[in-house]
C-alpha cells in the first residue's frame, strides 16, 4: 500500500517567500517513510525480505522506528527498534502500537544503539535498513523528494527556487537534494540546520544524531545552528496559528528559513521541510 510521497508543497508566511514540504502527510507522518517504503519495497522485491518471516531492526532516534514498525506490521514480520532512552515517549508508544520491541540505550548514545543493530543484524533471519550509511538513503531522495518539489514549484507557478533548508539526522534528504541540484546545475543554496547545543546535549530529535554519517558538510552554502528553546517555540507557534501540529526539527527548519531570508533575501523561493507531525513530542 503505497501512501507515501507527493505530499503538499505549502505556503508557511504571507510574503510567499518560504514554502514547505509537509511530511506530516507520509504514510507514519514523518519524512523517513519515504527512505524505509524505498529500501524495504526494494529489498521485498530482490527477496531479501521474507513476509511474514524477516525480522526488521534498526537504530533510531524515532521516526525511523515508527515508519519501520509501520512497515513491519504491514507485512506480518517482528521488529525491533534499538535507540536513546531520552527520546519522547510518544515515539516509543507509537512504535509498541505496530508491535515492535523497544531496546533503550543511554543517554543519545546513538554509538551504542547501532553497535546493538549491527550485532543483531549478523543473524540471516534479520533485515536492517543500515539508515546511517545506506546509498539507497539518499538515492531515495535525490530520484523522488526533489524531483517532486521542482515540478510542484513548476505546476503551482511560484517562482525561481532559491535554496533548499534542512536539518540532517542521517544525512540522506540533504544529501539527495543537492545531489539532484548539482546534477541539473542548479543555482540552489543549501542550508544545513544543526542544534545550538553538543549533540549530548540538545533536544531536537531527528538531528544532530552524533555525527554526519551520510552528510558532507563541507557542500553546505551556510550551516545556521538553532537552540533546542527556540526550535520549540517556532513549532508551538506554528501549530497555534495553522492548526497543523509539527515536530521540534521543524520549528528549527522554520527558524533557518526566516534567518536565511532576512540575512540573504533571495531573488526566489526558500523551501525547507515540516519533518514530521507534533503528537510525537506532546
Amino acid at each position: 500500500m503505497n501512501i507515501t510521497g507527493n505530499t503538499p508543497l505549502v505556503s508557511v508566511e504571507e510574503e510567499g517567500r518560504i514554502w514547505a514540504k509537509l511530511e506530516t502527510h507520509n504514510r507514519t507522518g514523518s519524512v523517513k517513510d519515504r527512505m524505509i517504503e524505498y529500501i524495504c519495497d526494494r529489498e521485498l522485491a530482490h527477496g531479501n525480505i521474507v513476509p511474514g518471516k524477516t525480522v526488521f531492526v534498526e537504530a533510531t532516534s524515532g521516526n525511523t522506528g515508527i515508519a519501520l514498525s509501520s512497515y513491519a506490521a504491514s507485512i506480518g514480520c517482528k521488529c525491533k527498534i534499538i535507540m536513546p532512552s531520552n527520546m519522547s515517549q510518544q515515539r516509543k508508544d507509537m512504535m509498541k502500537a505496530f508491535g515492535s520491541e523497544i531496546i533503550e540505550t543511554g543517554f543519545n548514545e546513538f554509538k551504542e544503539a547501532m553497535e546493538i543493530r549491527n550485532q543483531l543484524a549478523e543473524d540471516p533471519l534479520y533485515f536492517s535498513p543500515m539508515q546511517f550509511s545506506n546509498p539507497l538513503n539518499v538515492e531515495c531522495h535525490y530520484t523522488q523528494t526533489a524531483p517532486e518539489i521542482m515540478q510542484q514549484i513548476i505546476s503551482n507557478n511560484i517562482g525561481k527556487w532559491s535554496a533548499f533548508v534542512h536539518g540532517a539526522g542521517t544525512g540522506g534528504t540533504m544529501m539527495g537534494i543537492k545531489k539532484y541540484i548539482d546534477s541539473k546545475n542548479l543555482n540552489i543554496e543549501t542550508v544545513l540546520t544543526v542544534p545550538a547545543e553538543a549533540n549530548d546535549k540538545h533536544g531536537i530529535q531527528g538531528i544532530g544524531d552524533g555525527a554526519d554519517y551520510l552528510l558532507d558538510r563541507s557542500l553546505m552554502n551556510y550551516v545556521y545552528e538553532i537552540k533546542t528553546e527556540d526550535a520549540i517555540k517556532r513549532m508551538k507557534k506554528f501549530s497555534k496559528e495553522t492548526g497543523i501540529l509539527i515536530g521540534i526539527s521543524s520549528g528549527a527548519n522554520l527558524l533557518s528559513a526566516e534567518r536565511y531570508v532576512r540575512e540573504v533575501d533571495p531573488s526566489g523561493i526558500v523551501v525547507t521541510m515540516l519533518c514530521d507531525r507534533g503528537e510525537r513530542y506532546l
